[in-house]
């Protein structure tokens, strides 16, 4: 009952014989033992060569917000971990000396301006020198700027968000004497990040002339980066050459700034042979393809395999030679190498 049982799972992919009963013959093409097998030629092709280091995400826009006028601080509304909109306050500063600095100017904008306007009338009779014309228009301009200079004042009194982004710190507390230059709080976006990663100084030459990088982002997926630039010193006690890789505002959703990613340089480029990854079986620790040595015959064989590259192949380091054929779908491969084995049991 055992060997009837054989022969007729044999038979599920070789012609079916009478009740079973009788010897199968032996299929004379792939898909006569089953479903047709879709086989690739292995070529040499040239194969792009990848070094990577360890990085880590920063935020492109992050700054230290200041003051840039003086007064006490009176409202501080935002703390760390609070989230912000571009122009959003962060700190308002008493405006009493602004006010005040403005209502002079303010009058003396208007005392410049009449005068001017008297002398004007009176130029225009050819009744004073063009000189006195001339002090008072500069009177007018310099009144003019001091009142632009104190408006200034006055709109820096509240201190607003640059762009939105998350506070990471805060550097004055209510009551304190904010003066021009001193830090009120940092400020850093999530909409932009990019990696930052040091770099060993033999790879540094080829790399800047020529340079081309993925990101690999902790969770395994890995894009393409838009620009890279590497600093024109090296570190002096590492002896690295740090890069800022940027990449697509679209990836960083969901990233943080310090957390660790993988950024792949390619270093170099030379012929090798590769197979899609989903042309790999593995039985065990044993990971090999199947190959077509002719229209009837296929095996398993291992090989050893070596870097997984960018387009979903993955580097034959040996087990392989150029111009074998090997089944794309290693599933289907198997059910025709189990129904050959059947038939010639």
């Amino acid at each position: 009952m055992t060997a009837l049982r054989q022969l007729c799972a044999a038979a599920l992919l070789a012609p079916l014989l009478a009740a079973c009963g009788g010897k199968p013959a032996a299929p004379t093409s792939f898909a006569a033992a089953g479903p047709a097998l879709s086989l690739l030629t292995v070529a040499p092709q040239p194969l792009v060569r990848e070094q990577r280091f360890d990085g880590v995400l920063e935020a492109v826009n992050q700054s230290t917000v200041a003051a840039q006028t003086s007064g006490r601080v009176v409202e501080l509304p935002v703390d760390v971990n609070t989230a912000v909109q571009k122009g959003e306050t962060l700190a308002r500063l008493s405006d009493v000396p602004s006010r005040a600095r403005l209502a002079a100017a303010r009058a003396a904008l208007n005392e410049a301006q009449a005068e001017y306007q008297r002398v004007k009338a009176v130029y225009d009779k050819r009744l004073v020198a063009k000189a006195q014309m001339d002090r008072a228009q500069a009177a007018r301009d310099a009144a003019q700027a001091a009142y632009d200079s104190a408006a200034d004042d006055e709109a820096h009194a509240v201190v607003r968000a640059p762009y939105a982004g998350i506070v990471t710190a805060r550097h004055v507390e209510l009551g304190e004497l904010a003066q021009p230059g001193r830090p009120l709080v940092t400020l850093l976006s999530l909409d932009r990040l990019r990696a930052v990663v040091d770099v060993p100084q033999q790879f540094v030459g080829a790399l800047r002339d020529h340079p081309a990088a993925r990101v690999i982002l902790p969770d395994g997926a890995a894009v393409p980066a838009d620009r890279v630039q590497f600093f024109p010193y090296a570190d002096e006690r590492t002896h690295t050459f740090r890069a800022r890789v940027e990449f697509s505002a679209d990836a960083a959703h969901g990233l943080y700034p310090g957390e660790l990613v993988k950024v792949a340089f390619a270093v170099a480029s030379a012929p090798a042979l590769a197979v899609p990854a989903s042309a790999l079986a593995r039985r065990g620790e044993v990971t090999g393809v199947y190959v077509a040595h002719d229209k009837q015959r296929l095996e398993f064989r291992a090989v050893r395999t070596g870097a997984a590259l960018p387009d979903g192949r993955v580097e034959i380091v040996a087990g392989l030679s150029a111009g074998e054929r090997i089944a794309v779908d290693p599933v289907a491969a198997a059910q025709v190498l189990r129904a050959q084995e059947g038939a010639r049991s």
